[in-house]
C-alpha cells in the first residue's frame, strides 16, 4: 500500500473509531439546550416585572437615575423604619380605596367564575354527550359567534341593559357569564370527548338520568378544564376595564381597575405609588395562576385527546 492510499484512509479509520453519542447523551444534550432556552426566555421576560417589584421600593431620585438602578438603597438599609419602607404602599392605599375597590373586582371575579363554569359545563354536556337532530349544526352557529367583534354589539347591549334598569350596577358585569361563552363551550366539548362513554352506558343501567351522570361522573373527569376556564375567567373579570367604564359611575362600585386608572389619571407622576397600586393589583392573578398551575397545564395539554 502506497504512503498516499494510507494517508487517505487514515482519517477515516479515525472518523470510524470516535465514539457515538448514545440515545440518553443526545436526549441528554437536546434537553440541556431546551432548558437553557426556556431560562433566557423567562428572565427575558421576567424583566417588567422585576423592574415594577423594584420600582415600588424606590425613591424619587433612584427612579429618574440614569443608569438605572436595579437595587434600591432601602433593600440594602439596616435597621429599618418600616413605614418608610413601605411608603409607596401607605401612599397608594390612602389616594384610592384600595380594599373597597378590591372587594369589587372580587365579586365580579367570583360571580363571572360561577356563571362561566355553570352554563358552560352545561351547555357542553348537551353538545357532547347527548345525541340530537341538528347538533353539529347548532355547534357550529355557537362557535360562529367568536367572529362577531364586541365593538359591533357594544351599543345594542348597553340600550338593553339600560332598559332594564341595570345600568350603574354590578349586572350587566356578570350576566353575560351565565349565558356562556363560545371559547369556553369549545374548549370544554373538546375536553368531554376524551371520556369514555362506557362510563356513562354503566350509570344509566344502574338508572342515573342526565343531571346524575353530569354531576357525579363528567365534572369530576374535566376538573383540568374546569381550572382552565377559571383561570381565563378571572384574568378576564379582574383586568377588565372597558365594561366598568361604561356601566358604573359611582366610585363605590368601581373595581380595581377603574380605580387604578383613576389612580393614574390623578397621581401620574408619583411613579412609586402608582407602580405599588399596579403591584397590589397584579399579585390576585399572580397566586392564583401559580396556585393552580398544574391544572392549568393539564387542561390545556389534555385538550382535544380523544382515545
Amino acid at each position: 500500500m502506497s504512503d498516499e492510499t494510507a494517508a487517505a484512509i487514515q482519517p477515516a479509520r479515525q472518523a470510524r473509531a470516535r465514539p457515538r453519542l448514545t440515545k440518553v447523551q443526545r436526549e441528554r444534550i437536546r434537553s440541556t439546550i431546551l432548558h437553557s432556552v426556556l431560562v433566557v426566555g423567562a428572565v427575558v421576560f421576567s424583566i417588567p416585572f422585576v423592574w415594577l417589584l423594584t420600582t415600588t421600593f424606590k425613591t424619587d431620585a433612584e427612579m429618574s437615575a440614569f443608569p438605572p438602578i436595579w437595587i434600591p438603597e432601602r433593600f440594602t438599609a439596616w435597621p429599618r423604619d418600616w413605614y418608610d419602607f413601605f411608603v409607596n404602599f401607605h401612599l397608594a392605599l390612602e389616594f384610592i380605596p384600595y380594599w373597597r375597590f378590591m372587594l369589587n373586582s372580587a365579586y365580579l371575579s367570583a360571580m363571572n367564575i360561577t356563571g362561566e363554569l355553570v352554563s358552560c359545563s352545561l351547555i357542553t354536556y348537551g353538545f357532547s354527550r347527548i345525541r340530537f337532530r341538528g347538533r353539529e349544526v347548532l355547534f357550529v352557529l355557537v362557535l360562529s359567534t367568536m367572529m362577531l367583534p364586541g365593538q359591533v354589539t357594544m351599543i345594542p347591549v348597553f340600550l338593553i341593559y339600560k332598559w332594564l334598569g341595570w345600568y350603574n350596577t354590578f349586572k350587566p358585569l356578570w350576566f353575560r357569564a351565565f349565558t356562556g361563552s363560545p371559547f369556553f363551550i369549545f374548549l370544554l366539548r373538546q375536553f368531554m370527548l376524551t371520556i369514555p362513554r362506557d362510563l356513562e352506558d354503566a350509570a344509566k343501567i344502574d338508572g342515573c338520568g342526565h343531571f346524575r351522570i353530569y354531576s357525579l361522573i363528567v365534572l369530576p373527569l374535566v376538573k383540568p378544564a374546569l381550572a382552565t376556564i377559571a383561570i381565563f375567567t378571572f384574568m378576564g373579570s379582574w383586568n377588565d376595564f372597558v365594561g366598568p367604564l361604561i356601566y358604573i359611575t359611582d366610585m363605590d362600585k368601581m373595581p380595581l381597575s377603574l380605580g387604578l386608572q383613576m389612580f393614574n389619571g390623578a397621581h401620574g407622576t408619583e411613579w412609586g405609588p402608582l407602580m405599588a397600586a399596579s403591584l397590589l393589583m397584579i399579585v390576585p392573578v399572580v397566586v392564583l395562576f401559580f396556585s393552580a398551575q398544574k391544572y392549568f397545564i393539564q387542561g390545556v395539554t389534555l385538550t382535544g385527546m380523544k382515545g
